[in-house]
């Protein structure tokens, strides 16, 4: 018998249906690469303009409400036809596909997440065979399907949406463009085979003692005679344990695997242990010994828990990830598809932005329900850096149907995605979906939290049944990851704004009552799953979407505010600025501005946030995921690097609070009144709290430097103190008054301004961790003439390093060179006397290096 084939369809051709502005009637155009959309193929061509660029979005719309169709022809050998199965296999088709084999409808799909095999042995003949795609529009077929049923509420995009089983950002977000991709958008093949491998679920149990079980299901898609051997490789590849001889016609074989502790390596989060990747290779033979169908993963050993536990001190529950009984805090970030155009993704963008991540001190990406299932290379990336991965079902703001139909696609939809992806050691969670039970709580929808046992189908929140009833289901049964109903999720009754409960998205900055950024600390929740503040991207960036039309280079200008989807930004962008910062709007100053802006919301975050792991049954809050590490075009949005992979300078603030050893500290003013009866007679005291953290899993003897400065005099006050820091855990270091600082009688007696900035040094004097404390707001201070700073910016012999140095303290410190990108290991950077950075860069090549910073004379 013959070994498994497969032939990639690859040559293709695609026309616009009836003629139009894409192709004429009839004109057929060959694709410049595959798996395609139509957009991409236009462009290549210039049929159509660069939609990230100036308002072309709004040029190319019509595309997405045409017909496209594409065919290719393929050659079928006499020997192919003589196997026992032929079969096509469409692993993905965008979105509403009608699929024609030599003339003959074999295919119609309505689900762009869901792959396809269609066994086509009695359509083919031998020599040359014709496959054709006809493409709808799914706008135009989804408003079809609204109407049949009915129109639901959303935030984001046309409400259509909801019944269409479609990337959702297609139709526009409050940070992406209306870009309705069509077409094969994932690869085509043709497979012939007399028996294979249609299941291989590896399932590992980790005990609290940390030894190991493993099951094997392997199902083949005959009951014939033959053999299966198993193979586990260890990661140097070795054999660790195999299994031959086991006989296929069942149609399934099952095998069971058992270690003691130590005898495998455990994997671990990026910063807790190595990732070590075993390899099981699974072989299927005929009687005769002839192979038929190989098949392999790559699988790693954790033991990974969501711990729920009661709290020593604080109402609620914990929120927490368990590691191999390590409890993690989770500092990461939200993940929406990095391109509007996915065919253009590759394993190396995917492995640069995570790389990103880790070398960010990150350790969990959240891919968000309004995009994708990631491609299987994003999964496997994540698996050798050590990412922990929380996955979303694509589901995003909205109030979903739940209609027969719609739930068998979604069923399958999640039965192929739950058995893709469970054997990533990094997937350690499912959500149903994304914010849809905010929206029913806005809306007052039907959501009785209390009941446990409906159907829900007949009520104004039907897609409950999907999250409660089908998706746990599937998951469970597919997999041993633990599932979540949605992000946010509180459980135990109550909303999802219950800040002691489950996942959070803290939306408080920004949107809902636009709290300061200093209110984090009383803005925390179990686990943050969302947080953000948007700022502009790099201005290259700005001039790349602005196309070189020099009239729309103003912060206002029609075609910024194009390239920024949020509602209401302008006043909130401005809430933020005035309230906090002299600002000009020049251009660059004012991309400027709304990047120190973002770096210093982002960073106090994470900085309050480390502080609530506060160690064992004080795990305040368990993590916080920033919204958003990417983009997926040119854009204003809450990314903290935009979608050229330039990184705002709130990255590398945030890469300063995630390091294993951080210091932070706060500054409250302290009113005291005389008596209850006067509004006059108190006195206000300035307190300073210092506290470090450490995520490691040792205890850490540091030294705290603690060095005061007052910025319009020479006046300076210094302590150090030795001190350990608990590990994986924050320590309180110091509680007191701040210096310098007299006690005030009155309102108008003005604060002077005294800069903190705080290190903690190792036995060798390396800075472990630094953090300079400014009152603020900004825009009340009076800085010191450029001249009197006694700024240097010394760039290194070898042209790729530069020493920052200062004689007074400045904030904020930003720095560029004309002309190509420069890669910075460090920016928004705090700079005091006595303590030079060094910031090492790729690409600078001696050039000179421009600063920005708070007080440089350009507000």
């Amino acid at each position: 018998m013959s070994a498994t084939t497969e032939k990639a369809l690859t040559e293709w051709s695609f026309t616009q249906v009836g003629g139009g502005e894409g192709t004429k009637d009839g004109e057929w155009l060959e694709v410049s690469s595959f798996p395609t959309t139509v957009h991409v193929e236009l462009i290549k061509r210039k049929i159509i303009p660069d939609p990230m660029i100036g308002l072309h979005e709004w040029d190319v719309q019509w595309v997405g409400e045409a017909e496209w169709a594409f065919k290719t022809t393929f050659e079928v050998t006499e020997s192919e036809l003589k196997a026992g199965n032929v079969d096509l296999v469409f692993d993905g088709l965008d979105t509403f596909a009608s699929v024609k084999l030599n003339g003959e409808v074999i295919l119609k799909t309505e689900n762009q997440f869901i792959s396809h095999r269609v066994p086509v042995k009695s359509n083919l003949k031998a020599g040359l065979n014709e496959l054709h795609l006809h493409f709808d529009s799914a706008f135009l077929r989804g408003r079809d399907v609204e109407k049949a049923h009915e129109k639901l509420a959303l935030w984001n995009g046309d409400s259509s949406r909801l019944h269409v089983r479609k990337a959702q950002y297609n139709y526009g977000w409050d940070w992406g463009p209306v870009l309705m991709t069509v077409g094969p958008w994932k690869p085509i093949t043709l497979q012939t085979y007399n028996n294979r491998i249609v299941d291989l679920d590896i399932r590992s149990e980790v005990s609290e003692s940390l030894d190991v079980r493993m099951t094997a299901h392997i199902a083949f898609s005959e009951k014939t005679p033959g053999n299966m051997t198993f193979v586990l490789k260890g990661p140097d590849g070795s054999i660790i344990s195999s299994a031959d001889g086991n006989s296929t016609v069942e149609g399934s074989v099952n095998l069971d695997f058992e270690w003691d502790t130590g005898k495998l390596q455990l994997w671990y989060p990026v910063g807790y242990g190595s990732q070590p990747l075993y390899t099981v290779e699974v072989e299927l033979t005929d009687e005769n010994g002839n192979v038929l169908d190989k098949k392999t993963d790559k699988i790693a050993f954790r033991r990974a828990l969501v711990v729920q536990d009661d709290l020593i001190d604080e109402e609620g529950l914990t929120f927490l990830f368990e590691i191999n009984n390590v409890r993690v805090f989770c500092g990461g970030s939200n993940w929406i598809p990095a391109d509007s155009f996915l065919t253009t993704m590759t394993t190396e963008r995917y492995r640069a932005w995570l790389q990103l991540l880790v070398d960010g001190n990150q350790n969990m990406i959240r891919v968000w329900g309004g995009g994708i299932y990631e491609y299987d290379s994003f999964y496997s990336i994540c698996d050798e850096l050590g990412i922990l991965v929380w996955q979303d079902f694509m589901f995003g703001c909205g109030q979903y149907p739940a209609y027969d139909s719609f739930v068998d696609s979604v069923r399958e939809e999640a039965v192929q995605n739950v058995k893709r992806l469970r054997h990533h050691p990094s997937v350690v969670i499912f959500a149903g979906n994304n914010e849809d039970y905010q929206v029913a709580e806005s809306l007052k929808l039907e959501l009785d939290y209390s009941d446990e046992h409906s159907d829900f189908r007949k009520t104004n929140f039907p897609a409950r049944f999907i999250y409660e009833r089908v998706l746990p289901s599937v998951v469970e049964e597919h997999s041993n990851i633990h599932y979540h109903r949605a992000s946010p999720y509180s459980g135990q009754g109550k909303p999802t704004t219950d800040r002691t409960l489950g996942d959070i998205h803290q939306w408080n900055v920004w949107h809902g009552s636009q709290e300061p950024w200093h209110n984090w600390d009383i803005l925390s929740g179990r686990f943050v799953s969302e947080f953000g503040m948007q700022g502009f991207p790099d201005i290259r960036t700005v001039d790349y979407w602005l196309g070189g039309n020099k009239a729309e280079r103003f912060p206002q200008s029609r075609t910024n505010n194009n390239h920024n989807k949020a509602d209401g930004f302008e006043r909130r962008l401005e809430l933020y600025l005035v309230e906090n910062f002299k600002h000009s709007f020049e251009m660059e100053s004012y991309v400027y501005y709304t990047q120190i802006m973002q770096a210093e919301t982002l960073a106090s975050a994470y900085r309050l946030w480390r502080r609530n792991w506060r160690g064992r049954g004080r795990e305040h809050t368990a993590g916080a995921l920033v919204w958003q590490i990417n983009d997926c075009w040119p854009v204003t949005s809450w990314a903290i690097v935009d979608y050229f992979m330039r990184p705002k300078p709130a990255y590398f603030t945030v890469a300063r609070e995630l390091r294993p050893f951080t210091v932070g500290m706060t500054r409250k003013d302290k009113t005291t009144f005389a008596n209850d009866r006067s509004a006059a007679d108190f006195v206000i005291e300035t307190v300073l709290e210092i506290w470090g953290t450490n995520s490691t899993l040792s205890e850490k003897t540091a030294t705290l430097e603690v060095t005061s400065f007052a910025l319009d005099s020479d006046w300076t006050d210094k302590w150090e103190k030795e001190v350990v820091l608990a590990p994986n855990s924050s320590t309180e270091l110091y509680e007191g008054k701040l210096a310098g600082q007299p006690d005030r009688t009155k309102t108008s007696d003005l604060p002077k301004i005294i800069i903190v900035s705080a290190r903690l040094l190792d036995e060798n004097k390396a800075v472990l961790g630094r953090y300079s404390n400014w009152p603020e707001p900004f825009k009340f201070i009076n800085f010191p003439a450029i001249n009197d700073l006694g700024l240097k910016a010394v760039v290194s012999p070898d042209g790729e390093n530069v020493t920052l140095s200062t004689n007074k303290p400045i904030k904020g410190i930003v720095l560029d060179a004309e002309g190509d990108d420069v890669k910075w290991s460090d920016q928004a950077i705090d700079l005091v006397p006595g303590d030079p950075q060094t910031i090492n860069t790729v690409g600078l090549k001696g050039r000179e290096v421009k600063l920005r910073f708070l007080g440089d004379g350009t507000a």
